[in-house]
């Protein structure tokens, strides 16, 4: 999850809450449940935090999880083929979305801070379930 993820670059960058709440203009509070899962930030707030711990975006959305989810053993890297595959799909499902009112809160249309970042979450967790099929249902000798 993102709070988990903000939590591990922030140990990982030795900060303490105060001070990644200083460098991304945020409340420490408001930092503390974020890292509990408690709120979802903006993307404004996302590029802050990322910015202040010097990582790229994607690695709080999800992408580095892939890192840290096998640590024993590495995920195989997606071919151009699975890219190509995986960003085909997203533009399905987001088409899908946007035509219908199903991305619509209260009869207001979904904004474009929210249509990012559903988009960046869903293309991270495609990527993500991508790789641990590739893992998983690869047989041992076609393996590198």
């Amino acid at each position: 999850m993102i709070g988990d993820n903000i939590k591990f670059f922030r140990k990982k960058a030795k900060m303490t809450q105060v001070e990644l709440a200083e460098k991304a203009n945020i409340s420490r509070s408001y930092l503390a449940d974020v890292e509990r899962n408690r709120y979802n930030p903006s993307l404004d707030t996302l590029k802050a935090i990322a910015s202040a711990l010097n990582v790229p975006v994607n690695s709080l959305i999800g992408e580095e999880d892939t890192k840290n989810l096998d640590r024993d053993t590495k995920l195989p890297e997606l071919t151009e083929k699975d890219e190509r595959d995986i960003a085909k799909d997203l533009q399905r499902i987001m088409d899908s979305l946007e035509s219908r009112e199903g991305l619509m809160y209260d009869g207001e249309p979904m904004d474009e801070e929210t249509r990012e970042l559903i988009h960046l979450s869903l293309e991270n967790s495609m990527r993500l379930a991508k790789r641990i099929a590739k893992k998983k249902f690869t047989p041992k000798k076609y393996r590198k």
